[in-house]
């Protein structure tokens, strides 16, 4: 199976194939800044950086593509200085493609919520207390000034559990906010990206998907998981909304890492992923592995000339041991962290990287062969380091 399709101006979305016993698909995403090979995972730079890595560091655990985020960017260094700076890709030292998100789950998440209604959402900066309105059309209008290659709608992320009615009104809200980004939107080398809201409610899912769907957007995006529903869940409403969702175009599932909720997302059609996982848990001394966790502040690291990973290729594992950086994490050095981070990075990498070339074989589940992570119950550790 071979299509290719034009989503947006300067935008291309192909699908180069599927895979036989599920709803996986492998393609491209073509962009101004270059392609993004899918199922693509996207390190997260929220302030305009991966933390605890250099630009150069993170090309080389090969992303073709990381996320920044509007709300934090808005706040400092504004919008207009990134602009005057050159746009985004210039500010930050990355002429890899770029996503911004909308801002809208971070001023849910974050600040000192004043006031929400129709016309947009009146907010105390977390930084600084200063009132702040943000709307459809100013988030948008941030979003343009930045330059990123894909750009979100702005959205009402109910938090969870909520009762019914209060997810229907942000269901109800997350459609006519979309509308109104649309047509807002003012720059053809971006593309603007819907996102479904709807909780675990799944005829609220399919309602705001076919209500999207119908604005033709070049891309979806599915927003409020990885919120504390358990694994089964997240996955029963990915299988209930990506049918929803059109075939030609790149599907996205906002805030997901765990290595098992990948898989099986993948499984149910979904094209992009990102999460703070790889550098939050490096910071905190956590390693992934094919096998599962590595806590390295464990003591029985402390003379273990293994790397961390011997079937991995990063920086990190063809230089040091487990020892080590043991050692820079009991001694609170700063490149423990970083030598952690660069290796989960290249983890995520080599995972996605894997399930691509799994995906034309048929033969994707055996996936859990060389990553049994995916397949192990991990529920345990989604939402935390």
């Amino acid at each position: 199976m071979k299509s290719r399709v034009s989503i947006s101006g300067m935008f291309a979305f192909e699908i180069h194939a599927t895979d036989p016993a599920s709803s996986a698909r492998r393609g491209t995403l073509h962009t101004p800044h270059g392609d993004v090979r899918t199922p693509a995972f996207m390190p997260v730079g929220t302030v305009g950086s991966v933390k605890g890595v250099t630009p150069d560091q993170l090309r080389a655990t090969d992303p073709d593509i990381c996320l920044c985020n509007t709300y934090h960017l808005a706040l400092r260094p504004t919008a207009p200085v990134v602009a005057e700076m050159g746009g985004l890709h210039r500010f930050i030292g990355w002429e890899r493609p770029i996503l911004t998100d909308s801002g809208g789950y971070q001023v849910f998440s974050l600040a000192q919520l004043n006031h929400i209604d129709d016309a947009g959402v009146r907010f105390r900066s977390h930084i600084d207390g200063a009132e702040i309105v943000l709307s459809p059309e100013t988030s948008i209008a941030i979003q343009n000034q930045l330059g990123a290659d894909i750009i979100m709608a702005f959205d009402e992320c109910p938090p969870l559990p909520s009762p019914r009615d209060v997810i229907a009104s942000a269901v109800e809200r997350t459609i006519g906010w979309a509308r109104r980004s649309r047509d807002a939107h003012a720059r053809s080398d971006q593309a603007l990206f819907g996102i479904v809201q709807g909780g675990l409610d799944l005829d609220l899912r399919q309602q705001c998907a076919e209500e999207l769907v119908a604005l033709d957007l070049p891309g979806y995006a599915i927003g409020g998981l990885s919120v504390g529903e358990s694994h089964d869940e997240m996955i029963a409403c990915l299988s209930g909304v990506t049918p929803h969702l059109p075939d030609g175009k790149p599907r996205y599932l906002m805030g997901v890492g765990m290595p098992r909720d990948l898989v099986a997302a993948v499984r149910c059609g979904v094209d992009m992923f990102d999460c703070v996982l790889p550098t939050r848990n490096g910071r905190n001394g956590y390693a992934f592995t094919p096998d599962g966790p590595l806590k390295l502040r464990n003591a029985a690291l402390r003379r273990s000339d293994a790397p961390l990973d011997a079937s991995c290729d990063c920086y990190t594992c063809r230089h040091f041991s487990r020892a080590y950086i043991r050692h820079l994490f009991i001694a609170r050095e700063m490149l423990g962290p970083t030598l952690a981070s660069i290796h989960n990075l290249r983890f995520f990498q080599r995972l996605m990287a894997r399930i691509r070339d799994l995906i034309p074989t048929g033969n994707l589940a055996t996936i859990h062969d060389e990553f049994p992570v995916t397949a192990a119950s991990d529920d345990d550790t989604r939402h935390r380091p």
